[in-house]
């Protein structure tokens, strides 16, 4: 019987080291990502599962100015509301967090879900019609994944109005904004979140989130 390269104990291990250096990069270097390299991300990101092969994923790559001026302008009105939740030393601390690569990072990608795709024929969904966002989730997650082994940095970008970003976006009426990302070379590759370097929150381990029925 064959071995599959991803069943022996060295892919494993480098698939645990993977997940841990995954990061929600928001400092960039200006450096071109080929188009080609995009291209082939996105196709990874593809194989993502969803339910009943439904495949609701649409991507916008964002290449015009005006959009993405827009969309920085978007997140600074909207963190600016973020931040008045915050008070005392938090107050401080959440204003000297960096939580966007707008300016920096060389690719814009705004991910939709389709409210009604026609793959798939509603299998899967009828109960819990939120499982099409969340197999936009796994194919983003995947995409983060495939971006590392590639040596780029991929940040979710989520305070926006979702509303505000679509119409700026012009996402077609049959689709709904799940996540705005920023792709390109991270400045570092840090070890551990940057949220934790700067004292905002910590990972939790598997004790803290698992229960037994």
């Amino acid at each position: 019987m064959l071995t599959r390269a991803f069943e022996t104990p060295a892919f494993r291990d480098g698939f645990a080291e993977l997940l841990r250096w995954r990061r929600d990069v928001r400092r960039f270097r200006p450096d071109p990502v080929p188009p080609a390299l995009v291209t082939r991300l996105l196709e990874m990101a593809t194989l993502a599962p969803s339910v009943g092969l439904s495949q609701p994923w649409r991507f916008l790559l964002v290449e015009s100015p005006d959009r993405r001026a827009a969309i920085r302008r978007e997140f600074e009105a909207s963190n600016a509301e973020a931040a008045r939740i915050y008070a005392g030393e938090q107050a401080s601390r959440y204003a000297a967090l960096k939580l966007e690569g707008l300016r920096e990072a060389p690719i814009h990608l705004a991910v939709c879900a389709a409210r009604d795709p026609v793959a798939g024929h509603g299998l899967g969904r009828q109960t819990q019609p939120a499982t099409l966002r969340d197999s936009v989730v796994c194919a983003i997650h995947t995409l983060w994944l495939a971006a590392r082994v590639e040596g780029l940095g991929l940040g979710w970008i989520s305070i926006l109005r979702p509303a505000v970003a679509e119409a700026i976006l012009d996402v077609p009426s049959g689709a709904e904004l799940v996540a705005y990302l920023v792709l390109g070379w991270p400045e570092a590759a840090g070890e551990e979140p940057e949220l934790a370097v700067a004292g905002w929150e910590q990972r939790q381990g598997l004790a803290a989130v698992l229960e037994t029925r």
